[in-house]
C-alpha cells in the first residue's frame, strides 16, 4: 500500500483544503490522475494541492468546483489560502459566515466588510498599501473578498444579519465625501432588507457599552455557535459554548441599550443631510 501523508486539517488553511479536496476525491474512488484529467492539470499538482505544498489557485478551485458539484464551496475556503494578509481566524470565520443562519456583528471605527461599499473598500484597503502594511495585490484580494462575503446576504436562504454600529463607525470620515455619503446610504438600505436589523450604539452608552472591541457571533445550521474578535494584530475563533454565550448574553444587552432601528436611521440620515 502506498503511504498517504496524513493531514491535519487544524494545521493550517492549506491543510483543511487539501483533506477536503482528498475526501472529495475518495468518495468518488478517482486517483489523483483521474481527478488532474477531469480538472485539466497533472497529478503531480493533485498531489501537491491535496499535501499543502501547493496553494489552490480560485481557477483550480473553481474547476473542483465544478467537477466535484460542490457549488463555489471550495473556491471559498481557498480564500483562506490565500488570503494571508488576514488576521488569524478570520479566513476560517468568513467559510462558516457563508453558511450561517444568524450573523451578529459589533463595529468600532469602521463599517464591516458586510456591509462596505466598493469605494468604502477601496479606501480602506488602499490605506493600508499606503502605510506598508499590505501589498497591492492583497488590497484587490481584501475589495474582492468584501464582494464575495455579502453574496451571502443574497443566497435563496439568507441569513437573519443583526448588525449594532458603534456611533464612531458612522461619524468617522473615509475617503471623500461622496464615498461617505454613498456609503451611509448603503447602510439605509441595507436596514430595508427583510432578513436584517441595524442599530447604532450612541457615544452616550458610556461605560455601558460592553465590548470594546468588534465581535462576530455566527449561529451555524445546526445551531452550534462560534464567536470571533479581534484586535489589532491578531484574531481568534471560538468554539467552546462556555465562552461563546456570555458573548451572546452581552451582545444581547448591547441591543437593548442600542438606539432603534428608526432612530439608527434617522441618525444616518442626519448626517447625509449635514446636520449632527
Amino acid at each position: 500500500m502506498v503511504h498517504r501523508k496524513e493531514l491535519d486539517p487544524e494545521k493550517s488553511p492549506s491543510a483543511a483544503f487539501g483533506l477536503r479536496l482528498r475526501t472529495l476525491r475518495d468518495e468518488r474512488g478517482w486517483t489523483q490522475d483521474e481527478l488532474a484529467e477531469r480538472i485539466g492539470c497533472s497529478g503531480t499538482h493533485i498531489s501537491a494541492v491535496e499535501t499543502g505544498r501547493r496553494p489552490p489557485t480560485r481557477q483550480f478551485a473553481a474547476s473542483a468546483d465544478k467537477v466535484f458539484r460542490t457549488g463555489d464551496r471550495l473556491e471559498r475556503q481557498s480564500q483562506a489560502v490565500r488570503h494571508t494578509a488576514l488576521l488569524e481566524g478570520f479566513p476560517q470565520l468568513v467559510e462558516h459566515e457563508g453558511r450561517a443562519a444568524e450573523i451578529r456583528l459589533y463595529e468600532v471605527g469602521v463599517i464591516p466588510g458586510l456591509l462596505q461599499t466598493p469605494e468604502y473598500a477601496t479606501v480602506l484597503a488602499q490605506s493600508a498599501v499606503k502605510r506598508g502594511a499590505i501589498t497591492e495585490e492583497q488590497a484587490e484580494e481584501r475589495i474582492t473578498l468584501v464582494a464575495q462575503r455579502q453574496a451571502t446576504l443574497l443566497r435563496p436562504s439568507p441569513p437573519l444579519v443583526f448588525v449594532v454600529l458603534d456611533e464612531g463607525c458612522i461619524r468617522r470620515p473615509m475617503g471623500e465625501p461622496a464615498v461617505m455619503d454613498t456609503q451611509l446610504a448603503r447602510l439605509a438600505e441595507f436596514a430595508e432588507l427583510p432578513n436584517t436589523v441595524l442599530q447604532v450604539a450612541p457615544f452616550a452608552m458610556g461605560e455601558r457599552r460592553p465590548f470594546n472591541l468588534p465581535i462576530t457571533i455566527l449561529t451555524l445550521e445546526n445551531r452550534s455557535l462560534l464567536s470571533y474578535a479581534e484586535s489589532a494584530q491578531r484574531g481568534h475563533l471560538e468554539r467552546e459554548n462556555t465562552f461563546v454565550l456570555p458573548i451572546l448574553t452581552a451582545y444581547h444587552q448591547l441591543q437593548t441599550e442600542a438606539l432603534s432601528q428608526a432612530a439608527s436611521v434617522a441618525m444616518i440620515n442626519q448626517l447625509r443631510k449635514g446636520t449632527p
